[in-house]
């Protein structure tokens, strides 16, 4: 099977004769298990190993990097019998590959007819054409002049008259003959012509011609005549007047121009013919030799340059024709023609020719030697005995023997021998030198057989360091380079396997690789690496065996860095620190250990210790109290020095901070005392990391001493009161035994650790102490806390009082019902909650906080609204000019709270649209005036409260119709006007920054007819549908009212106009800022803030919350300037932020 062996193929090439070329081909090697075997043919047969001479060198390289076989044939001196077809075959055991390719060789000498070469096979053995080897040829070079075929014909005679018609290509010899008879004809004198047109032209095919006449008279005009039709002047064909001269030219031409031309003057004319010639036809592809076994069919196959030329077939010098038998038969088949040899016999060899007007081509056809037995290949140890044996069917046939295509000579170990049909070559005592390619060349036929001598040899590794014991282990330091050259033997050369962990090392360009030269197989490392540590493998093997062999290799590197160094105490100017050793030593023990500090903020390390510090712990001195630290490690082995640890978590030398202050007792009760406390005077420049409370029972050994000794207890006396510290100056203690007198103490802690105790002067008695009920009534319940139906209502109302007090709700004077409303209490406080709110929790509520006989009470006023009922009775109580007088009652439901207003409406019965005529109106009548004439309107009216409009309205019961007044006018008819037009928006949005939380609207104006549809967007996203946006349409002014909104509401906001008309938009932007925490966002003052057009500077007057604004000499106005005024909410937390203070003027910078 082809396999695709040929990495890159030789290529067709062309010489001229006498020049050199040089075919290559290349094979890659890389995946074969021997060397591959090459060979050339030419033609199908022919082995051009036995060829090698002058004209034909065979060379053959390797390249150990790329694995890749290159072979040249190089072709010296070329003859014009090197042309043909060429083919290289490649083989490696059972691979296979072969490739064609042509050489063409092109003649020195450009005659019209090709030259034949051809040499004598004893000049030179290196011939490629085998039938040199036969008989001689006889060396054929035309050196005929090109002449005019007219005078060919005109003196050759007749019987030649079809080879000259062949030989210069003329189709139409019939005509030719007819036109060269009225040639022959005497032409008589003419007075019209003073020298008339040569009797025949000749011109070659695509070229052009002139034919020129000279006439007696200079002005007389000429005809052109083509076969008797006159020629007309065109781009072919053109007309000169030259004096006498009279020319007519031919460009390009062709078959069609093969004509008798005439000359006419008057009634005198002259008469030519022009030949177009034919281009010679040339022999594109060459015949070539052929070997036929008797009664084979023969064809010779041979290519020219025009298809419809015509070829002759020669035999040994003798033309072949189409015989009685059929034996020869042509075949044409376009450019190509074919000689066809039916059961060829023996006499059919011989040399067979190809003729045209343009060249020949000659091969030859020989009867092939028959083989009955070929010689194989052989494979053989050292001092065997070889023997190569061919038989063929010719005894008298005698023959050479080949090595690597030097022929083989006799000796005392090499015997060649004959003996009737078989041929023998036997080498005794076989010796690596005799391998190589063996092929016998039959004399006088030319055809080879070939067969390989292949030497065996078992491998053997030569090699002192194998084997795992300590001796023979390869030691290398990581980072650098291991390269073991093994010396290994064997032939033919042995395949070489490394291998490591089962796993196979391939030869390549990666970091661990392997490569085999003639004798050595090497083993690289570059640039050591941990994971190289190992055991190594190498097997070398060919087909006489194969040896094994085991290296241990060991790779020492610098440790690992240590673990991250721990920081386990400071003082005020050292530190101890804490590591552990590194995961990996690096092969080599851990000699010691080296330490660096630096300043957190600086970039320069202090190395502490120049010795290897050989424990685990270490202790840093002589550092700046107050100033951050960290430290690293580094670990230290034979080979060298680590990479160095991570860095420690930063770390402050300091000493402890002194004792808490003001420690004393906030409150207490049977079970639990309240401790507080004030910070350290002294707390230095560490963190505070919190405070520890610790108590102890009096009597024990801590409260048996005084205060002195105190400090110094032992630990195991005090009770944490907590686990762990806390950040805050006041504590709880729970779970205390009534009746237990205790000491406490409280210590501060920062990094260097405890701080000297604060203790109380005295123990403590654990016993709880009477305290009044007292209940702190918030300022906003002091008076009637006004709810909308549905509200939720949390009151949260704190008190104090010790024992825990007993806490009763009432409503109206009765007890409360739990499922009217539900109350929580705790110690501190005590919570009223209404999750739905009714008209029916309205009410006065009661709260009694009671120790005891001791008592407190308070009260909460709570009163829940709703949206009034429409108003009663709506009529109209008079009609008169333009003006109607509407009466109406109050509703009879008020919704628990003042009607503040009543809102009035009216409606055109023929638009049907309400307009509000007054909003808020007090009084339960009014006049809505200004009506027009002839249109009836009816009216309806709102009640308003606190809460909002009634949902309802109370509609009048008749309409209102204006009268029209004096003499009646009849309107002219005029056509009606088309008022409508599109959306335009008469007042834009607003850029707005409005404060999270609070509910805030964007508004804008829009006409339009008819009345457009409007929609929000918010970024581009429709916002109609959202609960949390309100939009409102009145009049043309729309409003879009965001409730509650938070910063994610800010963004672009669109407001859309469309009707049939058209559309238009309008857009701003939203900035929703976030509420200031608590004690910065409690507006307590405003500043009105007065501007001098004529200067600079803002001037303002610090002004209470509700206090009118005094305009006057003490906020520096002045009666007689413009100014203008601004008002400034503002709070004392935030006023620095663009205020100046000027004793009790604030200036503000324009």
């Amino acid at each position: 099977a082809l396999t695709g062996l040929f990495t890159e193929k030789p290529q067709s090439g062309e010489v001229t004769v006498g020049e050199n070329i040089t075919f290559v081909a290349k094979v890659n090697a890389e995946s074969l298990l021997k060397k591959p075997t090459i060979k050339w043919f030419k033609g199908k047969w022919m082995d051009l190993a036995s060829k090698s001479g002058k004209h034909l060198q065979l060379k053959e390289t390797y390249d150990r990097n790329t694995k890749v076989y290159t072979f040249e044939m190089h072709i010296i001196a070329a003859k014009a019998n090197f042309a043909g077809a060429y083919r290289c075959e490649v083989s490696s055991r059972d691979k296979f590959d072969s490739c064609n390719f042509d050489l063409t060789v092109h003649g020195e000498c450009a005659y019209s007819n090709t030259l034949i070469f051809s040499a004598d096979g004893n000049d030179d053995s290196g011939e490629l054409d085998f039938s040199t080897l036969l008989k001689k040829r006889v060396v054929q070079v035309n050196t005929e002049p090109d002449m005019d075929v007219w005078e060919i014909l005109r003196h050759a005679p007749a019987s030649e008259y079809e080879k000259i018609a062949f030989q210069y290509g003329i189709t139409d010899l019939r005509g030719m003959l007819k036109r060269l008879k009225k040639m022959k004809k005497d032409e008589k004198k003419s007075e019209a012509f003073l020298k008339k047109l040569d009797p025949a032209y000749q011109v070659t095919k695509g070229h052009k011609i002139k034919l020129a006449v000279e006439v007696a008279n200079p002005d007389v005009e000429v005809k052109w005549l083509k076969n008797g039709k006159e020629i007309q002047p065109s781009g072919r064909y053109i007309f000169e007047n030259v004096g006498n001269m009279r020319y007519l030219t031919i460009n390009h031409c062709s078959l069609a121009d093969d004509a008798a031309y005439c000359c006419v003057v008057g009634e005198e004319k002259c008469t030519t013919e022009l030949f177009v010639k034919e281009p010679p036809v040339l022999i594109v592809k060459n015949l070539e030799d052929q070997m036929v076994m008797k009664g084979e069919r023969v064809e010779l196959e041979c290519e020219v340059s025009d298809e419809g030329a015509s070829v002759k077939w020669e035999k040994d010098g003798v033309e072949l024709t189409r015989d009685e038998s059929f034996k020869y038969r042509f075949k044409k088949d376009g450019c190509k023609h074919v000689l066809i040899i039916n059961e060829a016999t023996k006499d059919d060899c011989g040399h067979y020719k190809v003729k045209t007007n343009g060249g020949e081509s000659m091969a030859e056809v020989l009867k092939e030697l028959e083989v009955y037995q070929s010689i194989a290949d052989l494979t053989v140890k050292a001092k065997d005995q070889a023997v190569f044996k061919c038989e063929v069917s010719d005894e008298s046939v005698r023959g050479t023997w080949y090595k690597n295509g030097v022929e083989v000579k006799p000796d005392a170990r090499i015997n060649i021998t004959h003996i009737g049909r078989i041929h023998k070559l036997t080498i005794d005592d076989v010796k690596p030198e005799d391998e190589g390619d063996y092929t016998f060349v039959p004399d006088g036929h030319a055809f080879n057989l070939s067969a390989k001598l292949n030497f065996l040899d078992p491998p053997k590794i030569h090699l002192d360091c194998m084997g795992n014991t300590a001796e023979s282990t390869i030691v290398v330091v990581a980072g650098n380079k291991l390269r073991l050259d093994v010396p290994i033997t064997g032939d033919p050369a042995p395949t070489v396997i490394w291998t490591k962990a089962d796993k196979v090392i391939t030869e390549g360009d990666s970091r661990v690789h392997v490569e085999t030269t003639k004798g050595h197989c090497i083993f690289t490392i570059e640039g050591a690496e941990r994971q190289d540590e190992g055991i190594y493998s190498v097997v070398v093997r060919n087909p006489a065996g194969e040896d094994t062999a085991d290296i241990s290799v060991k790779v020492v590197d610098v440790p690992d860095p240590p673990q991250t160094p721990r920081i386990l105490s400071v003082g005020e100017d050292s530190c101890v620190v804490q590591w552990d050793p590194p995961l990996f030593n690096g092969g080599q023990p851990i000699i010691g250990y080296v330490l660096e500090r630096k300043k957190k903020k600086s970039y320069r390390w202090m190395r502490l210790n120049f010795d290897p510090y050989p424990e685990t712990t270490y202790e840093a001195k002589r550092m700046i109290e107050g100033m951050d630290y960290e430290i690293r490690v580094y670990a230290v082995n034979s080979i060298g020095m680590s990479r160095h640890s991570p860095a420690s978590q930063p770390f402050v030398p300091v000493a402890p901070t002194s004792e808490p202050v003001g420690l004393c007792v906030d409150d207490i009760n049977d079970t639990s005392i309240s401790l507080k406390w004030r910070p350290p005077e002294r707390i230095g420049s560490a963190e505070l990391e919190g405070y520890g409370v610790e108590y102890c029972k009096e009597g024990s050994k801590c409260c048996s001493q005084t205060l002195h000794l105190i400090r110094k207890f032992f630990s195991e006396e005090w009770i944490p009161a907590i686990q762990g510290l806390t950040d805050r100056t006041s504590l709880i203690i729970r779970g205390l035994t009534t009746g237990d007198k205790l000491q406490f103490r409280v210590r501060a802690y920062n990094m260097a650790g405890p701080s000297a105790p604060a203790t109380l002067a005295q123990p403590i008695t654990i016993r709880e102490i009477m305290q009044r009920p007292k209940i702190w009534l918030p300022r906003n319940l002091r008076q009637t806390l006004i709810k909308k139906v549905g509200d939720t209502v949390n009151l949260v109302i704190p008190f104090q009082g010790k024992p825990r007090p007993k806490v009763t709700w009432s409503k109206d004077g009765d007890p409360l019902n739990p499922a009217f409303a539900s109350v929580r209490n705790s110690e501190v406080d005590t919570i009223l909650f209404i999750r739905k709110t009714d008209r029916k929790h309205s009410g006065k509520y009661d709260l009694q906080v009671q120790i005891e006989n001791v008592e407190d009470t308070a009260s909460v006023n709570l009163q829940i609204v709703d949206l009034p009922g429409p108003p009663e009775a709506l009529k109209i109580a008079d009609i008169w000019g333009f003006n109607v007088a509407l009466v109406w009652k109050p509703p009879k439901d008020n919704g628990n709270c003042e009607i503040t207003g009543y809102t009035v409406q009216k409606a055109d019965k023929k638009t049907m649209e309400w307009y509000t005529v007054y909003d808020q109106f007090r009084r339960t009548n009014c006049v809505v005036s200004d009506l027009i004439m002839g249109n009836e309107y009816i009216f309806r009216v709102f009640a308003n409260n606190l809460v909002g409009l009634s949902p309802e309205p109370c509609n009048a019961k008749d309409s209102a119709y204006i009268q029209k007044t004096g003499m009646a006018y009849k309107l002219p008819t005029y056509k009606e006007a088309d008022f409508s037009h599109a959306p335009k928006f008469t007042h834009p949005l607003v850029n707005r920054s409005i404060i999270a939380g609070y509910n805030a609207t964007l508004s804008c104006a829009v006409s339009g007819i008819p009345k457009p549809k409007v929609t929000w967007y918010k970024n581009k996203i429709d916002i109609t549908n959202e609960a949390k946006y309100r939009m409102l349409s009145k009049q043309g002014v729309l409003t879009l009212e965001i409730r509650k909104p938070c910063p994610f509401d800010g963004g672009v906001y669109m407001c859309k106009a469309v009707n049939n008309c058209g559309e238009d938009s309008v857009e701003c932007k939203l900035e929703v800022r976030r509420k200031y925490p608590s004690g910065w966002d409690c507006m307590c003052h405003y500043f009105i803030a007065h501007l001098d057009t004529s200067s600079t500077l803002w001037h303002s007057a610090l002004l209470k919350k509700t206090e009118k604004i005094p305009v006057n000499r003490k906020n520096k106005i002045q009666p007689t300037k413009a100014f203008s005024h601004i008002f400034w909410p503002f709070s004392w937390s935030c006023s620095n932020r663009s205020i100046k203070c000027v004793g009790k003027l604030f200036y503000f910078q324009r």
